[in-house]
């Protein structure tokens, strides 16, 4: 995926309340975390919600929400599951 529509998610109408500070954040995960399994995703994970929580920085569970539906867009049913994966893993880090 190309830096360009890597960054073309963030502007997706459905994420117009979730702060742009946010929203970086996320694609630096993201871009740290690309061809990692769910796994290894897990140490990035609590990185950043140790670092988001540091700088007084969380999402509300209608932000995660809204930042996954977005992401699912035009993805295969393996990605989906994946994403699905890592939801379930960032519930269990609450």
């Amino acid at each position: 995926m190309s830096q360009k529509s890597q960054n073309n998610w963030t502007n997706d109408p459905k994420l117009k309340n979730i702060d742009q500070s946010k929203l970086q954040m996320l694609l630096s995960m993201a871009d740290q975390g690309k061809g990692k399994g769910p796994s290894e995703m897990l140490p990035l994970l609590m990185a950043a919600a140790s670092q988001s929580k540091s700088n007084g920085m969380a999402f509300s569970t209608d932000e995660i929400d809204s930042i996954i539906e977005v992401l699912k867009m035009g993805k295969s049913s393996e990605e989906i599951e994946k994403m699905e994966r890592i939801r379930t893993m960032m519930k269990l880090l609450k």
